[in-house]
């Protein structure tokens, strides 16, 4: 059984609505019935998830995962016969937000670990909330300085930036580019991105010829386009995770640009399939391997684990999740199997120790293994290439 509440919450004179759904097994404390379901006080864990701005086509696969799992989780007995209730909010791709929706869960819901954001930049501005609670979080968002800035309390499921910019450099350079255009939107990921890029592109056989940017929220980027048109640029490398990825798609077509786009791990998502229509055929980008479950390797604990996501997740949503599913897979099953190593009683702190003594879990974006000084635990192996044909994913050869 699931409850829904709605929230109010007042961000620099602004009021936003949040839409905050509670997920739990619903019972007096007792002990799981017979049918294993989890009916006990439940262990409160929170989510922050962008369900509305430029990130909304993210945080719904993860709002999806996450309603789809804890069910999952509580009909099989919860965590020491207790249910897990997370608590779902809206940051609304703002950071301001993320801080006030933090706050809530932190004070009124007394979560004791938080998932999320959706975003780097709203990961970022909860980390202070994070410090003055002393609970554990454990991000969804790809920026390189989330765990590249490292803090003891924050742990990371998606691939940084550190790992996809490299993987997607090489690529480049197989494929014999040697004149490349940079452009990215201004957000914590895309500057992020941006950063990585210009520090590691200097050891590479690649010269960067031109470098634009965009605003989240901009509808229109065929100025930007037209000075890389005029560059000399084999290709344009584009890093952003929101909706303009489409537009910057669309408009390339428009003035015919000829050449490759490459995008980040942040375009893993149908929404920009579907928002760029023609205009998305061959484009490229790294990722994880769960857009295309072939990509495991055959028999693999990893297969197993994807394979069985995937069939359920397109058996109940109608269609196949995508990397920030798999992300919130991650995210949640890192904390929930953490707190089924403890004892009934433990406390935030002992979370957390838990958290980092993670090795090999595997999940939907690779098998994690953190340590006191590695809060993101993956590698590069866990990435492949993949291109759009005939409007789907399909493994770059």
């Amino acid at each position: 059984m699931t409850t829904t509440r709605w929230y109010f919450a007042s961000v620099v004179a602004l009021f936003a609505a949040m839409a905050v759904v509670s997920l739990s097994a619903c019972g007096a404390e007792s002990d799981p019935g017979d049918d294993g379901a989890a009916t006990a006080e439940p262990y409160r864990i929170g989510a922050v998830l962008s369900l509305s701005g430029t990130y909304a086509g993210l945080g719904e696969p993860e709002k999806n995962t996450i309603e789809m799992e804890v069910e999952r989780i509580n009909d099989a007995g919860g965590v020491h016969g207790r249910p897990i209730e997370v608590i779902i909010v809206d940051d609304a791709t703002d950071a301001e937000t993320a801080v006030a929706v933090t706050t809530r869960l932190i004070e009124q819901d007394q979560v004791i670990a938080l998932i999320g954001a959706t975003g780097t930049g709203a990961t970022m501005a909860m980390r202070q909330e994070v410090d003055r609670a002393g609970i554990p979080q454990v991000s969804i968002a790809g920026g390189t300085v989330i765990t590249a800035d490292f803090h003891p309390l924050v742990f990371q499921t998606a691939w940084s930036n550190s790992l996809v910019v490299p993987f997607t450099l090489r690529y480049l350079e197989e494929q014999g580019v040697q004149k490349v255009a940079l452009i990215a939107d201004s957000g914590g990921f895309g500057a992020d991105g941006v950063a990585v890029i210009k520090d590691l592109i200097g050891a590479t056989s690649l010269e960067l010829v031109a470098e634009e940017s965009f605003n989240p929220g901009d509808t229109d980027m065929t100025a930007q386009l037209t000075k890389i048109k005029t560059s000399g640029a084999e290709a344009v490398l584009m890093w952003n995770a929101g909706r303009e990825a489409a537009t910057v798609a669309k408009n390339m077509a428009a003035l015919d640009l000829g050449i490759q786009l490459v995008g980040s791990h942040g375009n893993a998502r149908l929404e920009f399939i579907e928002g760029a229509g023609p205009a998305a055929e061959d484009f490229v980008f790294a990722a994880g391997k769960v857009l295309v479950p072939e990509a495991y390797a055959p028999g693999s604990d990893e297969q197993v684990v994807a394979t069985d996501f995937i069939e359920r997740y397109t058996e109940r949503y109608g269609v196949a999740p995508d990397t920030f599913a798999g992300h919130a897979y991650d995210g949640l099953y890192l904390v929930v199997e953490a707190m089924k190593r403890l004892p009934e009683e433990f406390t935030a702190e002992e979370l957390r120790d838990e958290i980092e003594s993670t090795n090999g879990f595997v999940g939907i974006g690779g098998v994690f293994t953190f340590s006191p000084t590695d809060h993101n635990g993956l590698s590069d192996d866990d990435l492949v290439m993949y291109r759009v044909s005939g409007g789907v994913w399909t493994l770059e050869k």
